[in-house]
Formats: structure tokens, sequence, C-alpha cells
């Protein structure tokens, strides 16, 4: 990954248009794909507090909710290094097929909701080279979770 703390993101401004096969946007929807659907209902709407509703029979989700402030293709081995600190996956870990952060105010207080509520951090909260501090953590079906603030995407 480029030097993220050396204004990266700040120097490339997404704009509507810029991909020129196709007028891309925005971010339309991201959803986790459970095969354990109780487990999954408990962590997203429960634990986390999303504001998610039935939509159809057990799909559960939410319209109209904050969009996207940053979309990108994470190489497993970035993602290990970041993670762990090496850059193999380790093992004992399912492999994400994907990673979504949520931005909160206090990522301290929200990790100590999540251990408290039983989940397991992959890594205690700690403040990454670009300035995003972050605590992570696999979601029931392995989808990589990050509770984060990351301050050059705030006004």
């Amino acid at each position: 990954m480029a030097a993220l703390d050396d204004g990266f993101f700040q120097d490339k401004p997404c704009r509507p248009g810029y991909n020129q096969r196709m007028d891309i946007l925005f971010i339309a929807g991201f959803a986790a794909i459970s095969t354990d659907v109780d487990a999954g209902h408990d962590f997203y709407r429960d634990t986390l507090g999303l504001p998610l509703e039935v939509v159809n029979e057990d799909y559960i989700a939410v319209d109209g909710f904050e969009g996207a402030k940053h979309l990108g293709i994470w190489p497993l081995q970035k993602a290990a290094r970041s993670c762990f600190g090496s850059d193999q996956w380790p093992d004992e870990f399912p492999v994400p097929q994907a990673t979504i952060e949520f931005e909160v105010a206090d990522v301290e207080a929200a990790a100590a909701e999540l251990v408290a509520a039983g989940h397991s951090l992959i890594h205690e909260t700690r403040t990454e080279p670009w300035g995003q501090t972050i605590a992570r953590l696999l979601g029931p079906e392995g989808l990589l979770i990050g509770i984060c603030n990351t301050p050059h995407l705030h006004d």
C-alpha cells in the first residue's frame, strides 16, 4: 500500500465519472453474507446497534444509511500485516472475503462494548501510520470488522 501518511487519500478526491468505462456514482449496497442468520442478526443489529430491519423473511437491511467514505481492494498480505504484524494470515482465523469499517467517536469505548458482549478482538485499539485509530475483530461470517476513527474522513 502506498505510504498512507503522505496525504495519499486527501489528494485523490472521489468524483462521479472518474471511471471512464461506466459512470459509477456511489456504493449502492454492501451486505455481509452469513451462513448463521441468527448470529449475523445478533452481531450487526443487536451488538453493533445498526438500524437494520426485516426486509424479506430473514434478510435485514437499512436504506439511507450514511454512505462509504472509502472503497478499496486490500491485498490479504497487507491486511495480515495491519492486523497481525506479519505478511501471512494466521491459520487459526478464517481468511476474510471483505472488510468493513464502522466510524465511531470513541474507539476504546466501542471496543470495550464488543468485548463486554463476548466478542474477541483480533487486536486492541491502536493508531495506524495514516492516523486512523482502529480495533478489529471477525464478524460471525468471517468478515473483517474495523471499529475506527479516521480523522482525514471528517470535514
